[in-house]
């Protein structure tokens, strides 16, 4: 007799996640967290306690998400259900350089909250009560006891590598540099991670990421104060495991990102798999998007293993006052954030001389930027004046007679962080971004899930693309084909990074999502405040009703008629630790 199967779903337009296999109405049989059977017909539901009716529905491999600040969030909140409601069954951890694996508590916090705006006062007693590993294979063991929502693989930051072995302070001072026996010790680091499963290691060249607490407070992150010589010693080893560098270069030198380049080549040798963040369509940068393209295909066809991450979706940027990432490209803004107290930050911002740097920079349009410098582009969402929400900064500067400088400088001493605006910096031409998503030497990642709590985080990223792609099939000219949009955001990623996920062929694991593209007709872009699990705190995501209504992690329904279940981060069973092949 044959052993019932756990689940079925029957009657779903089944996409494998290779990308060449045409999309068909399937039913699936799953047994013991495997899709067992793929079938043409209906399956026998003797026995089987769940059937799931996917009639009209897409059934996919569970979406992966290589870009993800989980790192705190996974102690405290495992179910990691901000990204698991939207149908994302695999993260990735320790980007940017920041993993919380080698550091104590007070460094790995202090490394990590300014930058992605969890406030340390959250994270640093986490750390300190339940951070007891200091090595990779010590954060695996605790990780695979972990109750995890999705399955996690991870990368080793070199920030947290680099403070392990130097210490905080030497770590971000330009003048040392790690002597040999240093340089041994982060070697012999980075193979232990490597031989745990690490997917390789994590840099960063952009300045703007300044460190927290008192010890190092504003200074760059601890990778930013690597010579190269440094980078290529840890590269080598990356190159002979065939692992992945993952770095972000200096937005103000955007030559910089020759020196990758380089690497990834590897001249006569075997090349490096790199992906640098990201690709953008910037509105204060006509140049940046030709270069990287330029860059990447150059790589390439030289020999290469190239990828830069893109953003399937305009580039929103939410802030509080002046405390926005972007204004650390200037002198002015820098000096103001790197002040701590309002007091003292409302004395520089009324200071005459200040604020006529900052009608310099502001005025300045040819110097390397992220930002278009453009305040009648940056619209007031909340303010303590009621009059002034949903205005743009210029037209109110221009109904008072002042420059809009002046004007907005004017609002941060009034109204502090109770003024609350955003703007849009990039991917913010529709036809553009299409063609940019089509581009063979990118990967459709960059969401920062776990981080930016008042900032936006792209939780439901990969539904974003599939929305876009959806909607072009109506259109004359449609992006691509449905199957290999649903491989751009599963299949692929998993084969470039080398995991065991984004697929669901018959003997693969059972990571699917069940969702209606009929709910596609939705705004996915529109935000909401929601609780941050066991961290009393209130966060910016994404809800998107009717979308995603299954999700199965290892097997086991982790989303259920699109509520996630109670079992989810508490017990063992979903998610599972998951190391490079």
């Amino acid at each position: 007799m044959t052993q019932p199967y756990d689940i079925i779903l029957r009657n779903g337009l089944y996409f494998d996640g290779t990308g060449a296999t045409p999309a068909a109405v399937r039913h699936l049989g799953i047994r013991d967290g495997r899709v067992t059977t793929v079938s043409a017909t209906a399956l026998d539901e003797t026995g089987c306690p769940s059937v799931i009716d996917a009639t009209g529905r897409w059934i996919t491999p569970g979406f992966l998400d290589m870009h993800t600040h989980y790192d705190a969030e996974i102690l405290a909140a495992p179910s990691l259900s901000e990204s698991v409601r939207h149908g994302v069954t695999t993260v990735m951890v320790g980007s940017c350089s920041l993993s919380m694996v080698c550091s104590d508590a007070e460094d790995a916090s202090d490394i990590f909250t300014r930058v992605e705006t969890v406030p340390r006062e959250k994270v640093l007693p986490l750390l300190q009560t339940r951070k007891h590993w200091s090595t990779p294979a010590e954060w695996v063991r605790f990780v695979r006891r972990q109750p995890l929502g999705p399955n996690v693989m991870s990368m080793l930051g070199h920030s947290d590598l680099r403070v392990a072995t130097l210490g905080l302070v030497r770590a971000t001072d330009h003048a040392v540099v790690p002597s040999e026996a240093e340089m041994q010790q982060m070697e012999k680091v980075l193979e232990e991670a490597l031989d745990e499963g690490f997917l390789g290691l994590s840099t960063m060249c952009l300045k703007w990421d300044k460190v927290d607490g008192d010890r190092a407070w504003s200074k760059s992150l601890p990778s930013t104060y690597a010579r190269w010589r440094e980078l290529r010693r840890l590269n080598r080893l990356l190159r002979q495991r065939g692992r992945v560098h993952q770095g972000a270069p200096n937005a103000a030198n955007p030559l910089q990102v020759t020196q990758y380049f380089h690497q990834t080549l590897g001249l006569l040798g075997k090349p490096l798999k790199t992906t640098l963040i990201a690709l953008f369509d910037l509105k204060g940068n006509a140049t940046t998007r030709p270069l990287a393209k330029f860059v990447s295909w150059a790589a390439n066809l030289l020999g290469g293993n190239f990828r830069w991450q893109l953003l399937p979706t305009p580039f929103t940027v939410y802030a509080d006052g002046i405390d926005v990432v972007f204004f650390e490209e200037f002198g002015a803004g820098e000096m103001a954030l790197d002040l701590r107290e309002q007091v003292e930050r409302n004395k520089l911002l009324q200071d005459e001389q200040y604020r006529r740097n900052f009608r310099k920079f502001y005025g300045e349009k040819l110097s390397p930027r992220v930002w278009q410098r453009d305040f009648g582009d940056a619209l007031v969402l909340d303010c303590p004046d009621a009059q002034l929400v949903g205005r743009n900064f210029a037209d109110i500067a221009r109904e008072r007679g002042i420059h809009v400088v002046d004007l907005f400088l004017d609002l941060v001493v009034e109204h502090g962080r109770a003024l609350r605006w955003y703007t849009t910096i990039g991917n913010h031409r529709r036809e553009v971004l299409e063609k940019m998503v089509t581009d063979a030497h990118t990967l459709i990642t960059f969401s920062d899930a776990g981080a930016h709590l008042r900032n936006m985080a792209f939780y439901n990223l990969p539904l974003r693309f599939l929305k876009m792609v959806y909607d072009s099939q109506a259109s004359d000219r449609p992006i691509m084909s449905l199957e290999r949009a649903v491989w751009r955001v599963t299949g692929e990623q998993a084969d470039w990074l080398g995991v065991d996920a984004g697929h669901i062929r018959e003997g693969d694991r059972a990571d699917i999502v069940v969702l209606n593209p009929a709910a596609f007709d939705q705004d996915l872009n529109a935000v909401h405040w929601a609780e941050m699990e066991n961290f009393d705190l209130q966060r910016l995501v994404n809800r998107n009703p009717g979308l995603v209504e299954h999700v199965l992690i290892n097997g086991r329904v982790a989303v259920d008629n699109e509520a996630l279940v109670p079992a989810l981060g508490r017990q063992a069973g979903f998610g599972t630790f998951l190391p490079a092949l």
